[in-house]
This record gives C-alpha cells, structure tokens and sequence, in this order.
C-alpha cells in the first residue's frame, strides 16, 4: 500500500503529469465535440497561432470539417468565459479561433513538424482519451443509477403494499366493553 502511495506522489511531482493536467483544461465542449482551440494548441506546440493556423490553410486538404473547424461569432461569445486565454482578449475579431479536435490536434503536430510539438501531441491524445473514458464511466453510472431507481420503485410499492396489509396487526386490540361500577337500578320488565 505504501508503496503504490509513493508511486503516486512520484507522479505528481513529474512535468509530464503536470502538462496533462494543463492539456485537460484547454480542452472545451463546442458544437457537442471535445475541442482545442488554435491559441492554446499553439502555446502547447511551441509555435504562434499565426504560423500554426498558416499550416493548417497549406495543408487544407489534411484537415477535413470533422478535424478542425472555425467557431462562429456567437459561439465565440457564448464561449468567451471558457477560453479565458490573453490572446483571445486581444485577437482581432475579423479571425475566429479554430477549434480542433483530437485527430485535428494530431494532424497539425505532424505538420508543425516540430521536435516539441510531436512530444506534445502526446499529451493532447492521452488528455483526449482519458476524457472520452471519464465519459463513458459517467455514461455507464448513469445508466446503473436509472436502474437502480427503477428497482427501487418497485421495491417502495411492494413495501407500500405490504405495510398497508400489516398495520392492522400491529395496531392495539381495542378494548373490550368495560361493566358498569356501582349500584344502579334495573328496569323491570312487565
């Protein structure tokens, strides 16, 4: 047991641990798709967002719609608070962000072509997957608790059911008619 702690705080304190963590959260929900946008993707890889979205426009026919598309001015407002990077504050609204998903993500390391951004690429695949995983757990939790409800439903109205026929039993007796005390006069009968 000690020993699986210690390979846990190992962990913690490695760079690689800390740049996954990072990597989870420049990840953001948009158009129902886990997406990166091209600033932080660019940060990550090591390059501008100019050159990195210059790539993407010279390599278009290597990134299809389903791999990285361009936010709409109203997603970009609704989603304004989420991207919480500087270089969204200051980037000229004439040019939308690109939101890449995770083959998007991979596509643009291996046209940067860079040393860094291959290693990064890494980071941003395993971030992906560990995010689709904690969907699909929080899928199946929901799944067992809308079944565990419904047994539990039946359970209430078979329990209902079974204090209702019991009650009775476990009420008092009522008591019995108690004689009169004392003297008292009867009536005669002719």
């Amino acid at each position: 047991m000690a020993k699986k702690k210690l390979q846990e705080i190992a962990l913690a304190d490695k760079p690689g641990k800390q740049i996954a963590v990072a990597v989870e959260e420049m990840i953001l929900t948009v158009r129902g798709q886990k997406v990166i946008l091209d600033s932080a993707l660019a940060r990550l890889y090591g390059v501008e967002t100019k050159r990195l979205n210059e790539q993407v426009r010279r390599n278009a026919d290597r990134f299809p719609s389903d791999f990285v598309f361009q936010l709409t001015i109203q997603e970009v407002r609704s989603n304004r608070s989420q991207f919480a990077t500087g270089s969204q504050r200051y980037r000229d609204p004439r040019f939308r962000p690109l939101a890449f998903t995770e083959h998007g993500a991979i596509m643009a390391a291996n046209v940067l072509n860079t040393r860094h951004a291959i290693e990064m690429s890494v980071f941003v695949v395993r971030a992906f997957i560990k995010m689709r995983e904690q969907l699909l757990n929080r899928a199946e939790l929901e799944r067992r608790l809308v079944e565990i409800e419904k047994v539990l439903l039946s359970h209430d109205a078979a329990l209902r059911d079974l204090y209702q026929k019991i009650r009775p039993l476990l009420l008092p007796p009522p008591e019995p008619p108690r004689r009169r005390i004392g003297f008292g006069a009867r009536k005669r009968r002719d």
